[in-house]
């Protein structure tokens, strides 16, 4: 749930150009060069947290303070269709609600966008904001991972059809093209069996060079913020969220969008076929229970982000995004 309150609490010489925290973890420019040997400002702040710790209205009202905008790091934010069963903003976000629900969002398509918006906005303001619940698209946003672009239509339509004919058969073709990766992939995960045969089909591969992905390197000087709320205090509000998803009318919002197309990214939606096939109490019910497993698996990510700043966020959020600013001027 979106707050409102908190950046007309801050002071107005709360700008861009006053970021200056010295070295930090995760900052660098360039990529691949430990960010403990950068001594630029924070261009970019990141915040992070479980769903339902308040990451939006804390992101925003250090965007307000600075003077610039969020980016959102969201897998399921950049559809339109389910504002409300996806939680997106309620003011506008960059990388919020940008494809229909019938198209594939790939981590790598996800990464070019996320960094023309973050260079744009540290081109124009100085400073950006970058939001996030999902793990991995988050770090796509604040480093270059070196993702392959997603494979053809055409390609990607006739992989799928091996795989789909022939689970066993396409592992082993894999691991005559890419035995690295085959050794890696088991052949029920469909998804990566099909990306790994897509990439080695090309003469690229599933495996980086270099674990690229829990390293301290940044494409820009960055911070990354850890939102961290005790458990009871966090399975209060993600129930609460829940019952006001059902208040505002989600049921009939997910009823619109399933009569549409809805492509295999889409329909991970947290609570999309729970809310279209039970009725609206045990939807709730399980919503809850998956959304609370969820965020266990969100703070996972968290230990692992290296450099992460932990703040109390149990607290209005006009006073984490004060902090936040603290400790990033140092």
């Amino acid at each position: 749930m979106a707050h409102e309150k908190g950046a007309a609490d801050m002071s107005e010489t709360d700008t861009a150009p006053g970021l200056n925290p010295g070295k930090h973890p995760g900052q660098s420019s360039e990529p691949g060069r430990d960010a403990t040997d950068s001594p630029e400002p924070v261009e970019v702040i990141a915040i992070f947290g479980p769903t339902a710790s308040g990451k939006t209205a804390v992101a925003e009202a250090v965007a307000d303070a600075l003077g610039t905008e969020v980016v959102s790091a969201d897998a399921m934010q950049v559809y339109r269709g389910l504002p409300i069963l996806t939680n997106q903003p309620k003011r506008g976000t960059l990388l919020v609600a940008i494809r229909p629900l019938g198209d594939e969002m790939s981590v790598g398509a996800f990464a070019s966008l996320a960094h023309d918006a973050i260079d744009r906005l540290v081109d124009e303001r100085r400073a950006v904001v970058v939001a996030g619940g999902t793990g991995l698209y988050l770090r796509a946003a604040l480093a270059d991972l070196g993702v392959p672009p997603s494979a053809a239509p055409e390609l990607r339509a006739r992989i799928e059809e091996e795989v789909d004919r022939d689970r066993a058969g396409a592992h082993e073709r894999l691991a005559s093209l890419d035995p690295t990766t085959a050794a890696n992939v088991h052949a029920n995960d469909r998804q990566r069996l099909v990306r790994a045969l897509e990439l080695a089909e090309a003469g690229r591969t599933l495996t980086p060079p270099e674990n690229r992905l829990w390293d301290s390197s940044t494409r820009r000087p960055t911070r990354v913020f850890g939102l961290e709320v005790d458990s009871d205090e966090l399975e209060r509000r993600i129930r609460a969220r829940a019952e006001e998803m059902f208040a505002r009318g989600v049921v009939e919002e997910v009823r619109a969008a399933l009569e549409q197309p809805v492509s295999r990214t889409a329909e991970k939606t947290l609570g999309l076929r729970e809310i279209a096939e039970l009725e609206s109490a045990e939807a709730l019910e399980r919503i809850v229970v998956r959304t609370r497993r969820y965020a266990a698996y969100q703070r996972k990510w968290m230990r692992r982000i290296p450099g992460i700043v932990p703040v109390d966020a149990a607290r209005d959020p006009a006073a984490v995004a004060a902090d936040v600013l603290a400790r990033v001027r140092g």
